[in-house]
């Protein structure tokens, strides 16, 4: 059994985050927040522009209650929208990478050989996950990545396309262990994904869905990259959310 790290937004806390994986994991992450749970409220409560924090201690967080007056006709009723839902003030922004093929001894941050004054530069100025292990696939590290979860709780015991149908290695997450672009979405956050998506198993892999195991299904908004282990350099195998866009 692995362990992987997981990612909360604390109740009340201000986060931030700044994580980098390297197949295995590599990270830097600053915390920090006054702890207060106050709504953050911007314009007036009940105009459709009106924004506000979350405490995070659920979610989603619970519909607010209806603030307006309903008569029994037009004279004397008040209209009342639901205010969106902001990260809070001074929120960072939250970015995770992962590399393939890549591990402790590459870069020069964990002594590898290859200079990486980039993320050299990240990790001294946070933390340096060590006790962060891989699943020496891509698959199954990425669910792993994205959640906090064991590979096996998130349905990836093997890649996408050698998935068994069996429970931990059926390829299919559930809504019940959500990612962390469902945790940030949930608060506020504006969500995307780049780049390699080898989570999506091969049977919904069209243009027509379903979607549920697509990024859009685990709570990232945008998706723009690939939905396949690998593709051509020169001629990507390219997606933009849900729509085949190249070649």
């Amino acid at each position: 059994m692995h362990r992987f790290t997981r990612y909360r937004l604390a109740k009340g806390q201000g986060l931030a985050v700044t994580a980098l994986f390297l197949g295995l994991g590599l990270g830097t992450v600053q915390a920090g927040g006054s702890g207060d749970s106050t709504p953050q409220v911007t314009g007036k409560l009940g105009s459709p522009s009106a924004t506000t924090t979350i405490p995070g201690n659920q979610l989603p967080a619970p519909a607010p209650k209806f603030g307006g007056v309903i008569k029994e006709t037009v004279d004397g009723s008040k209209a009342w929208w639901p205010p969106r839902v902001v990260p809070p003030k001074g929120a960072p922004n939250v970015l995770l990478i992962q590399i393939d093929d890549s591990g402790f001894g590459t870069s020069s941050t964990f002594g590898g050989v290859i200079p990486s004054p980039t993320l050299d530069k990240l990790a001294a100025s946070g933390l340096r996950y060590t006790a962060m292990h891989n699943a020496a696939l891509c698959s199954p590290t990425r669910a792993a990545t994205i959640s906090g979860r064991n590979h096996h709780t998130m349905g990836f015991g093997v890649i996408a396309e050698a998935s068994t149908g069996f429970p931990g290695y059926d390829a299919n997450i559930t809504p019940d262990r959500a990612t962390v672009g469902r945790i940030l979405k949930d608060n506020g956050f504006a969500t995307s994904w780049f780049g390699k998506n080898h989570n999506t198993p091969g049977w919904v892999t069209t243009d027509v869905g379903p979607f549920d195991q697509w990024p859009s299904g685990y709570g990232f908004e945008y998706f723009y990259g690939f939905p396949v282990g690998e593709t051509n350099q020169w001629t990507p195998y390219l997606f933009r959310n849900h729509t085949a866009i190249f070649p």
